[in-house]
């Protein structure tokens, strides 16, 4: 009889326990996402992923592939800290920063058939508040004009040598 009662008490706990975790929440699929995505993880962070967004995860993992492991590696210590999370019907804003940056970023979520999933795409700027664009983990851009206009690498008008 101690066993039946102790049985069910255990089943009644896990099952509160399972219930009480909404996995379902914009706050929990874009911990998941971007926690995949610092680390590298893209078939992963794809689970809470549109279909487009699928497409960019798959071209991120192209471009990862070419890295070196030890960058790979370093981006697993990456941490990422949901600050704040905004609903409005079908649609969401998560705040976050993560470990490696200084700034408040954000990410939008939609929801589709009941299940929250991350929107990302090109013309997001990934989130950081000041519209700066998300780099990918361990990528720098080094063609990136300044903001200013000027370009600080000489055109071949600028290197050409005049012989007379």
């Amino acid at each position: 009889m101690k066993k039946l009662l102790l049985s069910l008490a255990a089943t009644f706990v896990i099952a509160i326990a399972l219930t009480s975790c909404n996995t379902n929440s914009p706050k929990a699929a874009a911990d998941k996402f971007l926690t995949n995505l610092y680390h590298m993880d893209y078939e992963a962070a794809k689970e809470v992923a549109t279909e487009d967004t699928k497409k960019m995860l798959d071209m991120m993992a192209q471009f990862s592939s070419m890295m070196p492991d030890s960058t790979k590696e370093s981006a697993k210590k990456i941490k990422v800290d949901i600050k704040d999370v905004k609903e409005e019907g079908d649609k969401a804003t998560v705040i976050y920063t993560t470990s490696e940056s200084a700034g408040d970023q954000k990410i939008d979520l939609v929801k589709q058939n009941g299940k929250w999933l991350v929107q990302y795409n090109k013309q997001d700027t990934g989130g950081d508040m000041t519209e700066q664009p998300m780099e990918e983990p361990g990528m720098t851009d080094t063609t990136a004009v300044p903001a200013d206009g000027t370009n600080t690498t000489p055109s071949s008008a600028d290197t050409a040598v005049t012989t007379r």
